[in-house]
């Protein structure tokens, strides 16, 4: 999923007034406890953080690359390559076009 479909899929929510929680649940194969049954029968657990991330350009630029890794896995997010992309993806990601 690239940054600007996350982007569009949360503000979606937003404008309609849909949390998070209810989305996953209203989708096929999700329970109201947030696990899920694949075809092999193995659950998988799936929790969407409660709050979006609320850090500014230059937090993101200074941030470790550790706890890049922990906000992008947080959220589902690639946790690949070096600390300069990952802080690029993150800032694509979660930082507003007005806060770039």
């Amino acid at each position: 999923m690239s940054r600007a479909q996350l982007k569009d899929i949360i503000e979606k929510g937003r404008m309609s007034g849909i949390s998070f929680a209810n989305t996953a649940i209203a989708m096929s194969g999700l329970r109201p406890n947030g696990h899920q049954m694949n075809k092999s029968n193995h659950c998988h657990h799936f929790q969407m953080p409660l709050h979006y991330p609320r850090y500014r350009k230059s937090d993101y630029e200074t941030m470790p690359e550790w706890k890049l890794d922990c906000l992008l896995n947080e959220y589902g997010l690639p946790v690949t390559g070096d600390v300069t992309q990952k802080r690029n993806f993150a800032m694509g990601a979660f930082l507003w076009p007005s806060q770039e």
